[in-house]
């Protein structure tokens, strides 16, 4: 099998920016001539063996983090832009928009800031009654769309939190290290009737928690709440860093930060990777060992992407019994929709026929790549008759190269090609021809309409 080359001239120029390096003083020091690098940084030549391990050995740097990760990731979520009918005329082809997201990315993300607000603005239109009823319409990214971006590009992993999180957590006895931490801040915890699962009086310094909520969800309520009081400046620093454009936007996301704070103290880093390797991965043994639900355990192995000391690189996703994504991070080549929903031959969808099961499958995109996938539901009870049950679906998974270190690859025929179910991003970007479940025409492909035959569907795709 012919080496894949690494053209990776985005980061090594961002690298190299960072250090406040000139082009001269950089490629002496990865012993190449200046030329040679500038053809690098270009993505003229791609990064040799040599380059490779100077950066290792004069830098510190996990080489991992050349790997095309930030680019696919860019590449899908531009391939489904261009999926919008606006674009149908003359779509770029699929090269184009890999050159683009390798050489410049800057340029990518503002193509799809611009059609995001093109959709929204659309959107606006489309519901004249509301769009003139309100006088602080903007076109900009919805607060809750910049923030899921904020999350995507950084790899789902904030460093600084993440060891804060991890120092917090060297105490034995977190749920103490969590009352102590409060009570040193001037504040009191006291179990509530009450509907939602956290509330704090600020004028009293009283946290109610709700004694309808599963210890294990008290606890992560009460280390989110010390996020909040006792690591505010580290959670302001971060949010200066991200440069959010609304406050809306920054308010949602200190509430992400601080949940990332609170599943990282509850699974600190150095000692969940180590258990997860351990148990391969069994998210049973791992929620019982600590203390957390079985999707905050999937959450956080989709996290342990640490410079230096990464874990084995998931997708996860979480679906409503619609279909629609509410929350999803990939650091594999897999993508999810932006818009829309997922692949209804992904078999997250199964899992709400199947209560308390996991479903395991093998899953081929249409680029060729493999992964083992599993999905359960997370069904959340109101806590007391009559409450509404909010009924959710998880995916967890990795390419199949993984395989060995999943417990739940074991007894499955990895190597069997029949084994492999087909699945897509969207119908839009997938290519698959002869697919059953297909809702609308792939991009790209024209279309043959035969008013005398009918299969599946409407049409033929050539």
């Amino acid at each position: 099998m012919a080496t894949q080359k690494l053209y990776a001239g985005a980061k090594l120029r961002e690298m190299r920016q960072r250090l406040e390096l000139t082009q001269k003083d950089f490629a002496a020091k990865l012993g190449v001539s200046l030329p040679y690098l500038n053809q690098m940084e270009n993505n003229n030549r791609p990064v040799s063996t040599t380059v490779v391990l100077a950066l290792a050995q004069e830098f510190g740097m996990d080489v991992t983090e050349l790997s095309a990760g930030d680019s696919e990731r860019l590449v899908s979520d531009m391939r489904e832009a261009m999926a919008d009918p606006v674009f149908a005329d003359d779509p770029p082809p699929l090269a184009d928009l890999r050159l683009t997201a390798s050489n410049a990315p800057a340029l990518a993300r503002a193509f799809l800031s611009l059609h995001r607000a093109y959709r929204q603005t659309h959107e606006r239109l489309a519901s004249l009654d509301e769009a003139l009823g309100r006088e602080d319409a903007r076109i900009q990214a919805s607060p809750w769309e910049e923030v899921r971006d904020f999350f995507h590009y950084c790899d789902n992993y904030i460093d600084a939190v993440d060891h804060a999180a991890e120092h917090f957590a060297a105490a034995n006895d977190i749920r103490a290290a969590a009352v102590a931490a409060l009570e040193r801040g001037g504040v009191t915890v006291r179990q509530s009737e009450m509907e939602g699962l956290r509330s704090f009086d600020a004028e009293t310094g009283v946290l109610h928690l709700s004694n309808r909520s599963a210890p294990q969800t008290q606890l992560f309520q009460m280390l989110l709440q010390v996020a909040l009081l006792r690591q505010n400046a580290l959670l302001e620093a971060t949010l200066d860093f991200a440069k959010f454009q609304s406050e809306e936007a920054r308010a949602i996301a200190k509430i992400g930060l601080a949940n990332y704070f609170a599943g990282a103290a509850l699974m600190p880093y150095t000692r969940f990777l180590e258990a997860a390797q351990a148990c391969r991965h069994d998210l049973e043994l791992l929620s019982i060992r600590f203390g957390a639900s079985i999707e905050q355990i999937s959450h956080r192995l989709s996290t342990m992407q640490r410079p230096g000391a990464k874990g084995v690189p998931f997708f996860f996703v979480r679906v409503d019994q619609a279909g629609t994504i509410t929350k999803r991070h990939s650091a594999t080549r897999l993508q999810f929709a932006r818009f829309g929903g997922a692949c209804p031959l992904w078999n997250v969808h199964r899992a709400f026929e199947t209560p308390g099961r996991f479903l395991r499958q093998l899953a081929e995109t249409p680029d060729g790549v493999r992964y083992i996938s599993l999905a359960r539901d997370v069904s959340k009870p109101g806590g007391s008759f009559g409450s509404p049950v909010r009924r959710y679906a998880i995916a967890l998974g990795c390419e199949v190269r993984h395989a060995e270190a999943l417990v739940y690859a074991d007894g499955m025929d990895v190597n069997q090609d029949s084994a492999y179910e087909p699945i897509g991003i969207s119908c839009r970007i997938c290519e698959r021809k002869d697919c059953h479940q297909r809702s609308v025409p792939p991009l790209e492909r024209r279309l043959t309409i035969n008013t005398d035959q009918r299969g599946v569907l409407p049409y033929e795709v050539s």
